[in-house]
């Protein structure tokens, strides 16, 4: 507990924060401290963008009291640590601080007076990228462990401040007939002018959102294999590209990964909004399809795909037995598939990026804003990487061909479920680094030679919400501009309109 606080005579720095007026110094006497400074979220030696909310953080060590002194260019600020060690910013001293610090950096000295007198620990910078980092982040919040959904939602996210807004919830915990699971949350270009979600089981359908336009589609089709999953709304049309997946999960008892995720059958799907038509893009029952994404010209369509010919011969049922007895060797791969804009038809699949020659497996293919990088995920096996401590970010040049992992990002735990910010500057993921049950949000620089640069913690207004948040976070989607639609709108539609049927034309 903070009880007092040291109040030197010689003025090493000073700061006068709040309304109240407080003065805080750095004392004059101090010793240099060996031991390495424990902070969470981990902020050091990291790069974040100039519009990014505070990051503010809680010093792991035993201290009377903990002060932060924060240099920029030729300013400088002392924030003393609260009763939890957190050291807080102003949101205003924060800005101001990073504001002219566009390719520059920030300097941070901890001092703690402890038991030996105070000690200054090993100093350490925030770097500040000159490319800004798109406003908004969406994202679903789940229980990890979801045998049963209940309580679930869809969020946005200001990233320039701590405000969080519900997109839609579904928290009918007690009323079972109503409940549902919402997922799958798509924009088109980074804007929230078109977006998508699905809800599954009561009120189910597909809402699609368009400017404050909104429409509850049924995606049921007896030429379709099953729910149309796994969005991505074309760059220039007003179109989607799905999977349709006939999935399956199973839990695992003694294992350290807890549940596995499968699709027994899965095709590629097309969908035109504006003429509520879908037809099947690739329908074949030994190829797996999933995660299809275009490029930024939407001329090239690129999906994952396992190939299992023992799939041809067998029923439903032993189908079900053949994936819970070799889930592991299901392997897939990225293919690519030409589109013709004005015939709506797809040509050409091309292999791209060969996991399983190496024994591995890829999932969630993302090309970034300028066409040159194709972001993925790479694990062992099948394709539900969110689950798989093997799962880890990876790239391929798509000029040169080159293929490597994004180290300085990765953990030894989960990294998966990516987005590309809009200039192809950031790249927002969900790990499991921090205790290897929840799902948190991560950010990462993505520099113009291609590499990838150490990933801090989405931040938050307290550090410790991120660890009394028992919820995890997936589907990271940037936007530039918040969602017009309120969540008493989609309500409106979920609850009271039936869903539209889509016709089949093939």
């Amino acid at each position: 507990m903070h009880k007092k606080l040291f109040i030197s005579l010689a003025l090493a720095s000073l700061f006068v924060l709040g309304s109240c007026k407080k003065e805080y110094n750095i004392p004059q006497n101090y010793e240099y401290s060996k031991d390495s400074l424990a902070i969470f979220p981990d902020y050091k030696d990291i790069i974040v963008p100039p519009n990014i909310a505070p990051l503010n953080f809680r010093v792991d060590i035993q201290a009377k009291n903990i002060l932060a002194e924060v240099c920029a260019n030729k300013q400088t600020v002392v924030i003393p640590a609260n009763e939890m060690n957190e050291i807080r910013f102003d949101e205003k001293v924060w800005k101001d601080l990073i504001k002219n610090e566009h390719g520059k950096g920030i300097s941070i000295h901890i001092f703690a007076e402890t038991e030996k007198g105070w000690m200054r620990y090993q100093d350490f910078r925030i770097d500040v990228a000159p490319e800004e980092i798109d406003r908004y982040v969406s994202y679903r919040l789940i229980e990890p462990g979801y045998e049963l959904y209940r309580q679930m939602g869809l969020y946005q996210r200001d990233l320039e401040c701590f405000e969080e807004k519900a997109i839609y919830e579904n928290n009918r915990v007690h009323d079972l007939e109503n409940n549902h699971c919402v997922n799958c949350h798509n924009y088109q270009n980074h804007s929230t002018e078109k977006m998508l979600f699905h809800v599954r089981g009561a009120h189910g359908g597909t809402i699609i959102c368009n400017g404050q336009k909104i429409e509850k589609l049924d995606m049921k089709n007896d030429s379709i294999l099953g729910p149309s999953v796994y969005p991505s709304w074309h760059p220039k049309m007003n179109s989607i590209a799905f999977s349709s997946n006939m999935t399956g999960q199973s839990f695992h008892i003694l294992d350290q990964e807890k549940v596995e995720v499968v699709d027994g059958e899965s095709d590629l799907v097309y969908f035109n909004v504006d003429k509520r038509s879908i037809k099947n893009v690739l329908k074949t029952k030994t190829d797996l399809e999933n995660f299809p994404c275009w490029n930024p010209q939407g001329d090239k369509l690129y999906y994952c795909v396992a190939h299992v010919p023992q799939l041809d011969s067998l029923n439903q049922e032993e189908s079900y037995l053949y994936f819970l007895n070799h889930y592991k060797e299901i392997k897939y791969n990225i293919m690519s598939l030409d589109f013709d804009s004005k015939k709506e038809s797809f040509s050409n699949p091309q292999l791209v990026v060969n996991c399983s020659a190496e024994g591995k497996s890829a999932s969630v293919p993302r090309i970034s804003p300028d066409g040159k990088y194709l972001l993925f995920t790479k694990g062992d096996y099948g394709q539900f990487h969110i689950w798989h401590k093997s799962s880890d970010l990876w790239v391929k040049n798509l000029q040169d061909s080159t293929t490597y992992a994004l180290s300085a990002a990765n953990s030894k735990d989960v990294d998966s479920y990516h987005c590309w910010s809009s200039n192809g500057r950031w790249i927002v993921f969900s790990s499991r680094r921090d205790d290897g049950n929840f799902t948190r949000l991560y950010i990462a620089y993505f520099d113009k030679t291609g590499k990838a640069h150490k990933a801090f913690m989405l931040p938050q207004e307290s550090p410790q919400d991120n660890i009394l948040l028992l919820k995890s976070y997936n589907v990271p989607e940037l936007t530039k501009d918040a969602l017009k639609c309120d969540e008493n709108s989609f309500k409106e539609v979920i609850y009271k309109q039936e869903a539209k049927r889509v016709d089949y034309k093939p």
